[in-house]
């Protein structure tokens, strides 16, 4: 691309990243959910069902996760960490889309695995070993290989669950995992994103990549990849990289909102 039509371009979506990144998006977004919570666990928790539940209409993301938290007693740290037997009966029935409570019963003995031996769930994706042995370009792709590897370490693993957490090694955009990476670890003081992961950078971060971030990428010539995997998250995070090094997935905001609010 050009140099002039790169100007533009970052011109254009820098508008849009104004237009979307602030407190108004987050009431008919998915990131409205770990935003009812102000303690660093439950955001953690909160945020990871969102993310994980984002896909369809956002409304009924945003309703699934606030059913599941009114189960929970709307504290889903203590209740992951402190269930009994009985509290988890109140769980069974519990769906969205092809998220049973098969997957949630899971996911919940893993955050209970998980907290007893850790004050953070940052340190599922990012442990120093993976950081040490990561360049700025890769670290995500490990630190995903490795959340997924660690996620389904627990015994008796439903197979069917182990659809709904992806991983670079099996190709996907892992667009939902990004997307709550970029949750926890971005920090602008725009209000929309977190900020309380601090052992990486936004410079290190990948876009979520769906059909419709790639649709509107693609006609915007930021991306070439036909497929929608994770060659083409890359591919398109480095593009990003050119209009600002230092935290190109901000631009997720303004490819979302092109593709989904403006049909672009």
């Amino acid at each position: 691309m050009e140099e002039k039509k790169i100007r533009d371009l970052k011109k254009f979506l820098d508008k849009k990243v104004i237009q979307f990144n602030n407190p108004s998006f987050i009431k008919d977004d998915p990131v409205c959910l770990p935003h009812l919570f102000t303690k660093k666990q439950d955001i953690e928790i909160a945020g990871f069902f969102a993310a994980m539940f984002a896909w369809g209409i956002r409304k009924t993301i945003i309703n699934k996760g606030t059913q599941l938290f009114q189960l929970m007693d709307n504290s889903p740290y203590d209740f992951c960490v402190n269930h009994s037997d009985n509290d988890l009966k109140r769980l069974e029935g519990f769906c969205h889309r092809t998220f049973n409570d098969t997957d949630l019963l899971y996911f919940v003995s893993f955050f209970k695995h998980h907290y007893s031996k850790n004050k953070s769930l940052e340190s599922a994706f990012f442990n120093n070993k993976i950081l040490k042995s990561s360049y700025s370009s890769n670290v995500i792709e490990n630190s995903l290989n490795h959340f997924n590897k660690y996620f389904f370490s627990l015994e008796d693993v439903p197979e069917r669950t182990k659809k709904h957490v992806a991983s670079p090694k099996k190709n996907s955009s892992c667009k939902r995992l990004n997307m709550f990476l970029r949750w926890m670890v971005r920090d602008d003081n725009k209000g929309v994103d977190f900020g309380i992961w601090k052992k990486i950078t936004p410079a290190e971060l990948i876009c979520p990549v769906d059909v419709h971030v790639a649709r509107v990428s693609k006609r915007l010539n930021l991306l070439q990849r036909k497929q929608v995997d994770w060659i083409a998250a890359i591919e398109l995070t480095e593009q990003l990289r050119k209009f600002d090094k230092n935290d190109p997935v901000k631009y997720d905001f303004a490819l979302f909102g092109l593709g989904i609010l403006e049909k672009y």
